[in-house]
């Protein structure tokens, strides 16, 4: 019976809810049954393990717990779920992955097989790392995981010459950026893109909002947004990103319009993007999209920030040498130093193509 399997089901469900903590999923088999089964919830609340050992009441003695990450053995928000485990009689756990906290990984697993408790590592294990990626990259590093995310031409053009750009990829490409914004912590774009677009930036896949909202981070060096700009209004919170070159009546209006104003060191005559990613690490976004445009997705791809791309091509072509780029910046001197993707998969979308992949290490 596939236990772990319907475990790595369960973790997909905490994926965005449980952030910055890791999605997890659990599930306790005894006689060949289910007895008990969860993810984890929301932080402050109970761990997937927890979740189970409460459904499954007085029966967990004797049982198997198939769980996608290594029980935390130390105090944080919740207790150790390792002396739950082991409260409730639990004979044997199987462990799809280690834990990338330095405060857990491979204590946990230990702490089990101190108490007697028989421990099965790796079933599963490439899924259930994928499922916390963005965990490992920001309890490691302090950063949050970038995910740069931009729709183009095949040319990889993102608006024509004119700045023409709405809608380049069509509704089923949509629908898929909808619902990776709902899973993540935060959305960045450029102020340029405020201006030309106006986007809302909220999440809403099927047409109908999330109940939890990413951060909306607006990254606009001298405070040009206008208040009036739908990404400052509601549901979730706006966060506009400064430098003191700002003028001080417009950081004033942009308050009085809802957003909070945060000014961080300029790299240049613009934000620094490493400033403001340790930025909205302190603030436990562990994940950030970030949606253009050209301008700051280049300041991100040539300091070397750029950990997942997202990118959807249109099956048409703009051309024009003033026809907008999809990434800007100063770009790679030579193709020894261009970014390559690994781990890369391309679907279909409509009549549109996904292509995404993770960044190789340089």
């Amino acid at each position: 019976m596939p236990w772990m399997r319907h475990a790595l089901l369960l973790a997909r469900t905490a994926v965005g809810r449980a952030s910055p903590n890791p999605a997890v999923g659990a599930v306790l088999v005894k006689d060949g049954q289910v007895i008990g089964r969860g993810a984890t919830q929301a932080p402050g609340g109970p761990h997937a393990e927890i979740v189970a050992l409460r459904a499954a009441g007085e029966a967990p003695r004797g049982s198997t717990l198939y769980v996608t990450l290594e029980p935390c053995c130390h105090h944080g928000r919740t207790p150790p779920c390792t002396e739950a485990i082991i409260a409730a009689g639990v004979a044997e756990v199987h462990i799809a992955t280690l834990d990338p906290n330095p405060a857990v990984s491979g204590r946990g697993r230990a702490a089990l097989e101190a108490a007697g408790i028989r421990t099965v590592l790796g079933e599963g294990e490439e899924a259930a790392r994928a499922l916390i990626a963005y965990h490992r990259k920001y309890i490691t590093t302090g950063l949050p995981l970038v995910i740069a995310k931009f729709a183009a031409s095949l040319d990889g053009k993102v608006a024509t010459r004119t700045g023409h750009s709405q809608w380049i990829t069509g509704p089923a490409a949509r629908e898929y950026a909808h619902r990776v914004r709902a899973r993540v912590d935060a959305i960045l774009v450029g102020v340029n893109t405020v201006l030309a677009d106006d986007p809302q930036l909220t999440a809403r896949p099927g047409g109908r909002l999330v109940r939890r909202q990413p951060l909306r981070v607006v990254v606009d060096s001298r405070g040009r947004t206008p208040p009036q700009a739908q990404v400052l209004r509601g549901p979730g919170q706006a966060l506009v990103a400064v430098t003191a070159q700002a003028p001080p009546d417009r950081l004033r209006a942009l308050r009085e319009a809802g957003a909070e104003v945060v000014v961080l060191p300029s790299d240049g005559d613009k934000v620094d993007v490493l400033a403001l990613l340790r930025e909205l690490g302190r603030r436990e976004q562990a994940s950030v999209l970030v949606e253009g445009g050209s301008t700051l997705l280049g300041s991100l791809f040539d300091r070397g920030l750029v950990d997942q791309v997202l990118a959807f091509f249109a099956l048409l072509l703009i051309g024009g040498r003033d026809a907008l780029p999809a990434v800007g910046g100063l770009g790679a001197a030579t193709l020894a130093e261009a970014l390559r993707l690994e781990r890369v998969q391309v679907r279909r979308l409509g009549n549109d193509l996904l292509v995404s992949g993770w960044a190789a290490e340089r």
